[in-house]
């Protein structure tokens, strides 16, 4: 079963007719069948947050949740007070709603780019599998040490083993900060496809004030999508449901990007919005 979504919902105006921004996830689920929350890498959500959410998607919709950048170490530097244990608890307290609905797919742990593999890290990988306890839980990583000619089947074997369900990622080659697409499940039931655009300048530009304007901006061209459709294909081999997000959406590709490949998958879709022109920009 292959199912393809956007990360978050609110900047796609394309799938919008109305202007209301509290109806757009109820719009949104008519277009896709999954979606990333990735608000809650940024803020712990109350739980009727995730109620409502809940309730605003049909019976079939699910969520992958981005874990709160407190639990992966993004936070560095941070003056929040919490205890690493309290954060968990907190976080797994506001995601509730969506687990006890059935619609929770699994969280997202995406660590940082200087998270490397060694000792430490593993230990971290460890602790934080054991404190979200029966929570499914997916893991990218942003260092590439991770996926070494050494280091790449332990890795794999390792996330087999402790149950990580394996997020690929298709992303810029640009240095030990990203990781190349590494095609293979770790979960029997479940694998996740992150598309992140190759946008190689951009993904360099995280020190810049305007990175998130530039570093998902790409454009994925007929090609490069038949490319990961037959990826897919391949990895529906090693697992039974593959949940594919597109992140591109710096320059508002990822949704039209996403409907192409469902099309290749002869997955059921509805139309996008026309591109609004500026009556002035002449």
């Amino acid at each position: 079963m292959v199912k393809i979504g956007l990360a978050g919902w609110g900047d796609h105006n394309r799938l919008y007719s109305k202007t209301n921004s509290k109806s757009r996830l109820k719009e949104y689920s008519e277009h896709f069948q999954v979606v990333e929350v990735d608000s809650s890498f940024y803020a712990l959500h109350n739980p009727n947050q995730y109620e409502k959410w809940v309730t605003d998607t049909p019976s079939d919709f699910g969520f992958i949740i981005k874990a709160f950048r407190g639990l992966t170490g993004h936070d560095r530097g941070s003056t929040n007070t919490m205890t690493k244990t309290a954060m968990f608890h907190a976080f797994k307290d506001s995601i509730f709603p969506a687990s006890q609905s059935g619609k929770l797919i699994a969280v997202l742990f995406q660590f940082p780019p200087w998270f490397a593999c060694n000792r430490d890290s593993v230990q971290m990988l460890r602790l934080t599998k054991d404190l979200m306890g029966h929570v499914p839980v997916a893991l990218e990583f942003r260092n590439q040490t991770w996926y070494t000619e050494e280091m790449r089947d332990k890795t794999l074997e390792f996330m087999k083993q402790e149950g990580w369900i394996h997020s690929i990622c298709d992303e810029p080659q640009a240095g030990v900060g990203s990781v190349p697409t590494v095609l293979e499940a770790t979960n029997r039931e479940l694998t996740i496809v992150r598309m992140h655009g190759r946008n190689v300048a951009g993904w360099k530009s995280g020190g810049q004030s305007n990175w998130r304007d530039v570093r998902y901006l790409y454009d994925y061209n007929i090609e490069e999508l038949i490319d990961w459709r037959n990826k897919i294909e391949k990895l529906q081999q090693q697992t039974n449901q593959i949940y594919t997000i597109f992140n591109n959406n710096s320059g508002g590709h990822a949704a039209a990007n996403a409907k192409q490949l469902m099309e290749l998958f002869n997955l059921k879709t509805k139309d996008l919005l026309p591109i609004q022109v500026d009556l002035f920009d002449l």
